[in-house]
């Protein structure tokens, strides 16, 4: 017995010591950044990813759908949200327009239509007239879209959305931003948005890690 248990206690050894001489997959300042002061989130009983997107960024639009299978498999500690970038008044609008979404409860109907009517048809949305034309095409109310629209909800979550983008440090589209710390792009490390969302992956599972 005793000549069965010890080459088995040195494999262990190997084992172990293997694994905690591989270095980390993902590494700080390469494939992702630390924010400087930590940004509250949604929920502290979960670990949040938060995007960071423009309606009129057609790296966001490829994005959707690959973001929205991830999104689909998430467990359930981690909670997904969206907050919108923005650096110009058209982008404010857009802003605005996702908060209305959230408002009416219009999502599910209004996402992807919006995404649309930038990216193949070339409606850029950049009235409220524009919107809401598009929005009653989907079954919205006038004029629930109009008191939406104006809204304090809404234009405090507008001004709630750009210091958050501050507090991030974003100054680009789409950004992840993981539990309010870290945030993850594209560049010359994560070159595929795929990629994004490996690292993502990877820092959900540093902060789950850190939580136990």
């Amino acid at each position: 017995m005793k000549n069965l248990l010890k080459p088995l206690f040195l494999l262990a050894l190997l084992v172990a010591g293997t694994a905690m001489a591989q270095p980390a997959l993902y590494i700080e300042g390469t494939h992702y950044e630390a924010l400087d002061k930590p940004v509250r989130t949604a929920d502290p009983n979960k670990i949040e990813v938060a995007e960071v997107f423009w309606y009129g960024c057609p790296h966001c639009y490829a994005f959707e759908p690959l973001l929205e299978s991830w999104v689909g498999k998430l467990p359930s500690d981690v909670a997904f949200v969206r907050s919108p970038g923005m650096w110009n008044s058209m982008m404010e609008t857009h802003a605005q327009i996702y908060y209305v979404e959230q408002a009416l409860g219009s999502f599910d109907k209004t996402h992807k239509a919006v995404f649309d009517a930038f990216h193949q048809k070339r409606n850029y949305l950049e009235t409220q007239e524009a919107v809401r034309e598009l929005f009653v095409a989907q079954g919205i109310d006038p004029a629930a879209f109009d008191k939406a629209w104006t809204s304090f909800q809404v234009t405090s979550a507008v001004k709630q959305a750009g210091v958050r983008m501050r507090e991030y440090g974003v100054n680009g589209v789409p950004n992840l931003i993981v539990n309010g710390k870290y945030r993850v792009s594209s560049g010359d490390a994560v070159t595929t948005q795929a990629d994004m969302l490996k690292v993502v992956d990877f820092l959900v599972a540093k902060e789950r890690s850190s939580k136990n």
